[in-house]
């Protein structure tokens, strides 16, 4: 066994961190069914979050550090946001709560001892919502989903009196409204006693209630639970944005939209650091739960001047309160295999309520370095704990309580799918099923990322369905979907007629996908969204793409080395030959992507914009740059060839004029684009 090189280690731990996130987040966010402790993910979050800080070529767009959560059930019809509903960073304490000010103040240009006014508000423990309104009136609701694409629940939400149907003038001729829907801690009792007495299953806690009561198809049963909503941002907007959180708070809360009265501007982080101390004591006086502080930078400007880290802000970050803990007992331990052959050890345990309500009854155990540090043990009474007050964890054993006859725990031998003997690569802490190409739970794993939303977005087809199609030999990768017929779907287990005609249609209707969800659908090892769309915008085709040598590949902006050499091993596969031989034999012809480029123009140059541009979005606006070869950039450096300036420009624009970037207006970069204002602009 050859041994891996540090940074490729490295590489592959991250790889290994961002499938495990990324199932977590599948578990927590779409199935309401939470595996893993808060603080584990924190762990495993905050672990990925520095290995891609301190190696940005390996930052990939589908990373639980870029983007939030994951792809939305098929019950309901799919919503996609205008503008995408970005996740937050965490703080667990007032030291990186200031860390976050440092860097605010570091890229806005402000001095060490300058004031940032913030605005703190109480992070809602619901259902994160879009709403949609149309010259006023209510057109369209839906979930967050994975940011990207949620679930169309209009129809539900209109059941939410705290929601209004029609907005107060004056207001946005149209405005996507972000908010978070909530079940009270009074509604939550009344709904689960009702349960009870029905013999139906109780909700674990009011979470999970909201996001059942608003996934229900029969949308009488949502009008029957009194659910309540805040909002607090903004998606896409016909008019310009407050200038501040604050005044857009006070402009939704004049809307007729219901805004929580607790949100507060703080003049300095000190201030923020105190609203913090002070709703720790006071969160269990609300009748609903909370599981933390947002923390907002004020002015709209400096926000825009902060930008985002692929979907994250820089200007804003989620305080996350202290751990709620409590015993139980370790019944079994598991062994799951993942996509990439990763197995991880599952603990159940003894259900056990964690404050304010929540029962718990399974925990990871991470890995088997995790497990021999804590001697978790069959039999073990546990203290067990939920980071955040969302995912448990198991924090230590009680090793007075341990009883006779236990005995360590040890992973399996062999894969609990396939019989494989497992291998631990030596680098890694992750034990591993090698058998990667007969694998059946690896291969249930790849084929339903490749069948996922942001790939080639086949719907009908989850992950049920595809274990079905493995185990009964219909299908050995995802190549052999294509090729599925009618009758063949129709004797599996809760296959309908007209479930088996819709799965046929839509894989009939994935065969022109865009090139970059093909190539992130085939799950190459460090090729996530963004990677994708960067391969597909310098090849142009899968053909291209499959010839390029690692050195051309390494060549190409935000690739690397590492990520190359990925590629060129996973096109040198022979089961990737078969795979993409049966895919072209069944016709799948991927199209030029969206913002593939139209011509050479911009080739070479890239353009960072700052301020509010007033004729156009920036997310437009970027768009051009791609279409014309050029890149669109989050930072001013002297390798960058223009900045545009939209009304109240901040410290790019000062920075640009320092390096002596060339600055256009927005018009000039109109005028530019077209062809037309070569030259235009002013250096500084």
């Amino acid at each position: 066994m050859s041994t891996l090189d540090p940074l490729q280690a490295l590489a592959a731990r991250a790889e290994d961190l961002r499938a495990r996130l990324s199932h977590a987040n599948y578990q927590y966010y779409i199935l309401d069914q939470p595996e893993i402790a808060d603080g584990e993910y924190d762990r495993l979050l905050r672990e990925l979050s520095e290995i891609e800080a301190a190696h940005p070529e390996m930052v990939t767009a589908d990373s639980p550090t870029q983007r939030v959560g994951a792809s939305p059930q098929s019950d309901f019809q799919p919503h996609t946001h205008r503008q995408p509903m970005l996740s937050l960073g965490n703080a667990f304490n007032d030291e990186e709560l200031r860390g976050f000010d440092e860097k605010v103040k570091r890229h806005l240009g402000l001095a060490e001892d300058a004031d940032v006014a913030y605005v703190a508000e109480l992070k809602i423990d619901g259902l994160a919502i879009s709403l949609t309104y149309e010259r006023g009136v209510f057109q369209k609701g839906a979930t967050r989903g994975d940011g990207f694409v949620g679930e169309d629940i209009t129809a539900n939400l209109r059941t939410v009196s705290s929601l209004p149907l029609r907005l107060r003038p004056p207001h946005p001729e149209f405005v996507e409204v972000r908010g978070e829907v909530y079940l009270d801690h009074a509604e939550f009792a009344r709904i689960n006693a009702e349960r009870e007495v029905s013999g139906e299953a109780v909700f674990a806690n009011p979470r999970n209630a909201a996001a059942g009561s608003l996934r229900q198809l029969d949308t009488a049963i949502t009008a029957k639970r009194k659910l309540s909503a805040f909002l607090y941002a903004l998606g896409e907007s016909s008019s310009r944005p407050a200038a501040s959180q604050r005044e857009l708070l006070d402009a939704l809360k004049g809307w007729g939209l219901r805004v929580n009265p607790q949100a507060t501007v703080c003049p300095n982080i000190a201030s923020v650091i105190a609203f913090v101390a002070e709703w720790t004591g006071k969160k269990a006086s609300l009748r609903y739960d909370i599981d933390g502080i947002v923390v907002k930078v004020n002015d709209t400007g400096q926000q825009q001047d902060l930008g985002a880290v692929a979907r994250t802000p820089r200007w804003a970050i989620a305080y996350k309160f202290p751990a709620q803990q409590g015993r139980t007992t370790v019944l079994e331990i598991i062994a799951q295999v993942g996509r990439t052959g990763a197995i991880t050890p599952v603990a159940l345990v003894a259900a056990v309520t964690l404050p304010p309500n929540s029962v718990v009854q399974r925990a990871t155990l991470h890995n088997q370095q995790e497990i021999d540090r804590k001697d978790v043990r069959v039999g073990d009474t546990v203290l067990i704990q939920k980071a955040g007050d969302v995912i448990p964890e198991i924090v230590q054993v009680v090793l007075e309580s341990r009883p006779e006859g236990t005995s360590p725990y040890k992973l399996p031998d062999t894969c609990p799918a396939c019989g494989t003997v497992l291998v631990r690569p030596e680098g890694e802490a992750i034990t591993r099923c090698p058998n990667s190409a007969a694998c059946p739970g690896q291969t249930v794993q790849r084929v339903a990322h490749f069948v996922s939303r942001r790939a080639m977005d086949i719907q009908w087809l989850g992950e049920k369905h595809v274990a079905q199609l493995i185990e009964s030999g219909l299908i050995k990768d995802a190549g052999d979907l294509f090729a599925l017929t009618k009758e063949q779907l129709l004797p599996l287990e809760r296959m309908g007629d007209k479930l088996a005609d819709n799965i046929v249609a839509a894989i009939a209707a994935s065969k022109a996908p865009p090139l970059s969800r093909l190539v992130y659908a085939l799950g190459i090892r460090l090729i996530g969204e963004h990677s994708s769309e960067i391969l597909a915008r310098q090849f142009g085709s899968l053909e291209k793409l499959q010839a390029a040598t690692t050195e051309e590949l390494n060549a190409v902006f935000e690739i690397g080395l590492t990520t190359a050499e990925s590629i060129v091993a996973y096109f040198g596969q022979s089961e990737t030959t078969e795979l993409l031989g049966k895919l072209a034999n069944a016709g799948v012809r991927p199209v030029a992507d969206q913002y593939a480029p139209q011509s050479e123009t911009f080739a070479g140059k890239s353009f960072v914009f700052t301020g509010s541009l007033q004729t156009m979005t920036r997310d437009q606006a970027e768009g051009i740059v791609k279409k014309l070869g050029g890149r669109a950039a989050s930072s001013v450096s002297k390798q960058t060839g223009y900045v545009v300036a939209g009304e109240s420009a901040g410290s790019k624009l000062e920075k640009a004029k320092t390096l002596g970037v060339t600055v256009l207006t927005e018009e000039e970069f109109a005028a530019l684009a077209e062809g037309v204002g070569e030259g235009a602009g002013e250096s500084g």
